[in-house]
């Protein structure tokens, strides 16, 4: 994993390549001035999720990144555990788009959409 996953304290809850399911449990480290939680751990935690199994779609010597992704924050969170969903809306040999469910409890917290390129070794279909 990553620095920043291991950092924040992200946790892999299921993995496959048609979806990824991590979690985070809220801390005051990761909360803005105002007491709740910083709008970019949302962005943070639907790229993991959207990469961790977008990587899992292309063969060895390959990877993805995100090159574009968009947020909706739905509502504010200050406590408990945010649990993050990524299920593939497409997924083709350049590119992969995956939609990112978060959840606080049972409420929709925010949405992603999150679009991945592949990189690394492109000679093999």
């Amino acid at each position: 994993m990553s620095d920043l996953v291991n950092t924040l304290g992200i946790k892999v809850v299921s993995l496959s390549s048609n979806e990824s399911i991590i979690s985070l449990k809220v801390s005051d480290e990761i909360k803005q001035p105002h007491g709740i939680v910083h709008g970019g751990i949302n962005a943070v935690l639907a790229e993991t999720a959207a990469s961790l199994a977008g990587a899992q779609n292309v063969p060895e010597g390959s990877t993805v990144v995100g090159v574009d992704l968009t947020t909706h924050h739905l509502q504010a969170v200050k406590c408990g555990t945010l649990v993050a969903k990524a299920t593939p809306l497409h997924v083709g040999f350049n590119l992969q788009t995956w939609q990112v469910e978060i959840h606080n409890d049972d409420r929709l917290t925010s949405v992603s959409q999150v679009t991945l390129s592949r990189v690394g070794n492109k000679d093999h279909h």
